[in-house]
């Protein structure tokens, strides 16, 4: 199980984040423990996730954080927030800025664009395919995740549960004003909760994901602050137009493009 929406970031700065958010197989919720709390948030969590995949245009605004492990065992957080907008017929804009890069990825159907805004430097790929496509090549072929991603896709449910070992509706929680339904789940190496908005429009509003396979369970935070349905994306939205003095390089010359500086130990370490 690997859930991923808006935020992207190449899998040496979160493992535990990258081990969390790999999808690929599908679980049935006949095949798990059967208790009344496992149905409840089974139930909920694909009423989400038909909700969101019968939208053909989504747009997100998300706060996300990030926490990293020293080597003194001090934990410490990175904080980050971006937008995305989805056209499922036509493509994916995603931005993430923190203090320490500022990213966009743009994906037309074709191709996707990966810009490192402070670098000035960007990588087109080869890409053709949905945008479920889009996130699996993304992870098996460039190692680069896109957290929260999983929220976001046709197929979500079958991601989210892949793996799914336990399953519990907490009760009601309050995000940002909005009442939602609180749902947790275990995993392998993972646990993972999400606050589903109460109502007519079951949207996720609040995601976490902490790993149980490094010290001190560091987490993966992501709020989203506004989610609509209603846009109409302009067709130059998903065209990306690279920016003067910004030139075209290999992938890897891109730079970083990480969530946390270069050189701090995330989940454990990083090269």
């Amino acid at each position: 199980m690997r859930q991923t929406l808006p935020s992207f970031t190449s899998r040496r700065a979160a493992p535990w984040a990258g081990a969390a958010l790999v999808a690929v197989a599908v679980l049935a919720p006949a095949s798990l423990p059967a208790r009344a709390d496992d149905a409840s948030a089974l139930r909920i969590l694909k009423t989400m996730s038909d909700y969101m995949a019968g939208q053909k245009n989504l747009s997100v605004r998300y706060d996300a954080d990030i926490e990293v492990i020293t080597p003194d065992l001090q934990k410490i957080q990175f904080a980050a927030s971006g937008d995305v907008l989805i056209d499922r017929q036509v493509g994916l804009r995603a931005t993430r800025t923190g203090g320490y890069a500022d990213v966009e990825l743009i994906f037309d159907g074709k191709t996707v664009t990966l810009h490192n805004r402070d670098g000035k430097t960007f990588v087109t790929l080869d890409a053709p395919g949905t945008l479920d496509d889009l996130v699996q090549r993304l992870r098996t072929e460039h190692l680069v995740e896109v957290p929260g991603a999983d929220l976001l896709l046709a197929r979500s449910y079958e991601q989210l549960t892949e793996g799914v070992l336990d399953a519990k509706y907490v009760g009601l929680g309050v995000i940002d004003g909005v009442e939602c339904e609180h749902l947790a789940f275990r995993n392998p190496d993972t646990d993972w909760q999400l606050w589903v908005e109460v109502g007519e429009r079951p949207i996720p509003r609040k995601y976490v994901i902490t790993s149980k396979a490094v010290a001190q369970a560091p987490q993966y935070t992501l709020r989203i602050k506004e989610l609509r349905t209603d846009v109409k994306p302009d067709q130059n939205a998903f065209v990306f137009k690279a920016p003067e003095g910004t030139k075209q390089v290999a992938y890897d010359a891109l730079g970083d493009i990480d969530e946390v500086p270069p050189g701090t130990p995330a989940g454990g370490s990083k090269p």
